[in-house]
């Protein structure tokens, strides 16, 4: 479980410095766009009181409590089946972004009421309207990495 606490570790790190950087250095929350390289990489500001893409999107109080009890509770789930077997390194690692990218947006949800969301990238005549942030990449690729790696040879 090393691994997937060192992995959980970095991407929380790196998911919160850029969400401080981008939101208070660069002052996104009150300029709402920077282009950086146009139309592929850009900052635009969004604050997501949903789950992706805004889903199930409320500005209830009691949905931001939600959302943040679903986000702890499947973190810990993964993390204790994780825990519980002996597993390989991808599986570890697969488990430490979706735990880690979990916490950050869990943070978010705490310190801000909801989650910053950022990072918008176009391409090939097709504008993107929507932004993402580190942690739902780190989420969205320890999902499918423990689709595809759980359950396979697993170390003994």
């Amino acid at each position: 479980m090393r691994i997937a606490t060192l992995t959980a570790g970095m991407v929380l790190a790196l998911d919160q410095a850029s969400k401080f950087y981008v939101v208070h250095v660069l002052a996104l929350d009150r300029r709402l766009a920077i282009d950086v390289w146009p139309p592929f990489f850009n900052l635009r500001m969004a604050w997501n009181r949903g789950v992706n893409f805004g889903l199930f999107s409320n500005d209830a109080e009691i949905m931001r409590w939600v959302l943040i009890a679903v986000a702890l509770a499947i973190a810990l789930w993964v993390w204790l089946w994780t825990r519980r077997e002996a597993h390989l390194t991808r599986v570890q690692l697969s488990t430490g972004l979706l735990v880690g990218g979990a916490l950050g947006n869990v943070i978010d949800r705490l310190a801000y009421g909801a989650v910053a969301d950022f990072i918008n990238m176009s391409c090939c005549g097709i504008s993107n309207p929507y932004a993402f942030n580190v942690a739902d990449v780190a989420i969205f690729a320890g999902a499918v990495g423990l689709v595809l790696f759980a359950g396979r040879n697993k170390t003994p």
